[in-house]
């Protein structure tokens, strides 16, 4: 069987490989995508989207209309450990934060791949993976041999390619475990706000109900495993979901429309590897998840694109320099406010320091509008600390609408 050829293999079509190949499709480069699952397919997930990920997503042309369970959000509602409830608004210039089911919006990302010159093999696992002087050989099921001058790790928090390379952390079970279920009917409130409980107990974890259309919600939380590492997150998620102030939200007919999902979150950035050699990992395989949130769409999706940037830029020879322009790319738009945002979250882990986050940021209209920016990434968290970002476009502004154009890689 004759060997494929490409520029740059990447493994995994989710977002991180999605964008990773959109953006070196678009330089120019020959790409070939492979993927163990066939799209479309569920993903466990939230299915929220911060500022930070709408941006990208309309940097890589998609168009929210291809997704049909996309829903843009007006507002969130947080409500503290004391049962103080505060609604932060979001501007209604473009949009701010939306939800759309993952296999939904994995699905476009691939399409908008392959319309980019992309070639995506879905169905197809990688099976085996060789470094050499000059090149990566990747043994993939059902093709044979891929040859590419470099590869794109983007095969998740467990990476097989990371396996094969010898580079796995052992017994590695990601940082955060979270669960969710999908509703039908929820009542008007679960409808119209993205809805966040922060329950004493699961702190710094949370519970949340994101809304879809047609009267449909995800339903789930998220717990720390640092914090919470023992019991029964089935036996718990009832007890949750059943608290009257969560189902008064849910309303009386919301009903699940599926069984429970568990998924592990890695928020590692900077321990798990980002380069070996002609390989760069990018999205949960190299652990860009958000410590305080859980949330890893966005920064998969610039780890993708900025990967995407180190190789076109190193060229097809200088190894080296793709993985130097991969790290310091990684340092400057994901690494800083990693470990800001590590530090803030600690702030959350008991119900004092929790109580006064939520009181202070719902004190007036203004710190409300600009806590909601803060949080959902309208702008780096750690912006006022490095002053080398502050530039113009750096605030940032709601994507898919009129408005100033945000920062993007580059």
């Amino acid at each position: 069987m004759k060997p494929l050829v490409a520029d740059v293999a990447v493994v995994g079509a989710g977002p991180a490989g999605a964008a990773a190949a959109i953006g070196l499709a678009r330089a120019g480069q020959q790409v070939v995508v492979v993927d163990r699952t066939s799209f479309p397919r569920d993903k466990y997930c939230g299915d929220g989207l911060t500022t930070g990920a709408l941006r990208l997503l309309e940097h890589l042309g998609l168009d929210p209309s291809s997704v049909s369970s996309w829903q843009a959000a007006p507002s969130l509602v947080i409500r503290a450990p004391s049962g103080l409830e505060v609604a932060y608004p979001f501007s209604r210039l473009g949009q701010y934060a939306a939800t759309a089911r993952r296999s939904h919006l994995d699905a476009a990302l691939v399409s908008l791949a392959r319309q980019a010159g992309a070639e995506v093999l879905d169905g197809c696992a990688c099976e085996g993976v060789t470094v050499d002087a000059d090149r990566v050989v990747l043994k993939v099921a059902g093709v044979g041999a891929l040859h590419a001058r470099y590869a794109i790790a983007a095969d998740g928090m467990w990476s097989p390619v990371r396996r094969m390379l010898g580079l796995s952390l052992p017994a590695y079970r990601g940082d955060w475990c979270a669960f969710r279920q999908y509703y039908s009917d929820v009542g008007p409130q679960a409808a119209g706000a993205l809805r966040v409980w922060f329950e004493p107990e699961i702190l710094p974890g949370y519970v949340w109900s994101f809304p879809l259309p047609g009267g449909a919600a995800n339903v789930g939380f998220g717990v720390s495993r640092a914090t919470h590492r023992s019991g029964s997150l089935a036996r718990l998620w009832h007890e949750l979901r059943s608290r009257p102030h969560i189902a008064a939200v849910l309303g009386p007919g919301a009903t699940p429309t599926d069984r429970p999902r568990a998924w592990p979150i890695p928020t590692r950035l900077g321990e798990l590897p980002l380069a070996a050699e002609r390989v760069l990992f990018c999205g949960d395989a190299a652990g860009v998840g958000d410590p305080m949130t859980g949330e890893g769409i966005g920064q998969a999706l610039l780890s993708g694109l900025l990967a995407a940037e180190a190789m076109t830029e190193a060229g097809p020879h200088d190894d080296s320099a793709a993985r130097e322009l991969y790290r310091s790319g990684v340092a400057r738009h994901l690494q800083r406010d990693f470990h800001f945002t590590r530090l803030l979250g600690r702030a959350l882990r008991n119900p004092t320091g929790c109580n006064m986050a939520v009181g202070i940021s719902g004190a007036t209209p203004w710190t409300r509008r600009n806590f909601a920016r803060w949080l959902f990434e309208d702008y780096p968290r750690a912006l006022v600390l490095t002053p080398d970002r502050w530039q113009r476009g750096a605030l940032g502004g709601g994507a898919f609408g009129d408005r100033p154009r945000g920062v993007t890689p580059g």
